[in-house]
């Protein structure tokens, strides 16, 4: 297939920072693509134009309708690095273009910054809830932001503050590469509302004595979840994070899930994971959405409603757990039968008759049988006592 659309990644400096050869690419095209900045840019060409569209679907489909002409797309920075690049490969053949980039935002903060790739985590907060910091507050850790705009680094600072980590030190970098500014405060002593739209943010996180820091490793404290008493605690919810055995790029479903801990621990475990968290009651739903927005995974999908009904039309899991309904008639069956070769079902269990379907389930399927007792000690007058909760059987099982 010969390419017929170009991706041209532009710095703040435009077409001055582009060699000859991107620049005749652009003056060459029969259309050009960009956003307002980028094709004001370019005057000197009478090639159409097709300003960006949101949602960029009716995009994709003009774009396609020009494959026989010379299209050149103007995008800041790399492409491929949360850009139009991403979106484009979603709709068309890899052969169908060609990606020239130029220096990412998050390349040219850490020129400036003096820090290394390996040390940093990279994010956007261009269009994404501003929750999704969340997930990543660790004291030590640095972060790279880009901007949705210039209200962005404000709205960042008194997260942070309200997290209790107001002593972090922020670096705001604006137009890099061009008409150069920054700005540089901890989080607790920010004052600068607004600043240029075209920003990138770099954070180091610094805890204060009142921060609640949470790890991203599963089993996170049972408070940490708001949750009416349906909750799979801590310890259980470790060794069923471990079954289930989260993995980038994997799908999974929590199938009657309560406060949705096990999709919160599933998604904050790795990175580019999804998952659905499956609950019939709406109340429990919005406390599911509170959690994943208090825990930095604001993208997990809540589906209200009764499974194995619910979960018709919904893309197929590579992982599934199975903590409430384990009563509904073809539950088991269901989800086994949606599962990818190769994925795994985790399904716990406290009731007799719960039981029962798991050992029914196993001699079906194979897998292992695990019973988890879990005891914590807590006050008896005044001494320590060793109080048990339900134990817990867990059949786990990995498809062929």
């Amino acid at each position: 297939m010969t390419a017929w659309l170009t991706v041209l990644g532009m710095g703040d400096d435009g077409l001055d920072g582009l060699p000859p050869a991107r620049r005749t690419l652009i003056e060459t095209a029969e259309v050009l693509v960009g956003g307002e900045r980028h094709l004001a840019l370019v005057d000197h060409t009478s090639a159409e134009r097709l300003g960006w569209q949101f949602p960029l679907d009716p995009l994709m489909d003009e774009l396609k309708a020009r494959r026989s002409r010379r299209v050149v797309i103007l995008a800041t920075g790399d492409p491929l690095c949360f850009g139009i690049g991403t979106t484009l490969l979603k709709h068309l053949d890899r052969e169908e273009m060609i990606i020239l980039p130029a220096p990412s935002a998050f390349a040219l903060a850490r020129a400036r910054l003096g820090w290394p790739a390996h040390t940093t985590t990279e994010l956007t907060l261009h269009g994404r809830p501003l929750s999704l910091l969340n997930g990543w507050l660790q004291p030590g850790r640095r972060l790279l932001l880009l901007s949705h705009d210039g209200a962005t680094p404000a709205q960042v600072a008194k997260l942070l503050a309200a997290q209790g980590f107001g002593p972090s030190r922020l670096s705001v970098l604006a137009h890099m590469g061009g008409d150069e500014s920054r700005v540089d405060a901890a989080a607790a002593d920010w004052c600068a509302e607004r600043l240029p739209d075209l920003n990138t943010i770099a954070v180091e996180l610094v805890a204060a004595p009142d921060a609640v820091v949470r790890p991203r490793l599963p089993g996170l404290p049972d408070d940490a979840f708001e949750n009416d008493g349906q909750l799979t605690k801590r310890e259980v919810r470790a060794a069923t994070l471990a079954a289930l055995a989260p993995l980038s790029g994997q799908r999974l479903w929590d199938v009657g899930a309560g406060s949705g801990s096990v999709a919160i621990e599933w998604l904050r475990a790795v990175e580019n994971a999804d998952a659905v968290a499956i609950e019939r009651d709406p109340a429990r739903a919005a406390t599911i959405a509170r959690n994943a927005e208090a825990l930095g995974t604001p993208f997990l999908e809540i589906v209200t409603g009764t499974a194995p009904e619910a979960l018709l039309g919904q893309a197929p899991p590579d992982a599934v757990f199975v903590g409430g309904g384990l009563s509904a008639d073809g539950l088991l069956d269901a989800v086994w039968r949606a599962l990818r070769p190769g994925g795994r079902l985790v399904a716990n269990a406290v009731t007799v008759e719960g039981e029962q379907r798991l050992l029914s389930a196993r001699s079906e399927h194979g897998g292992t049988l695990t019973r988890l007792s879990i005891s914590r000690a807590e006050p008896v007058g005044g001494y320590l006592g060793w109080r048990p909760l339900m134990p817990v059987t867990q059949w786990a099982a990995t498809k062929p």
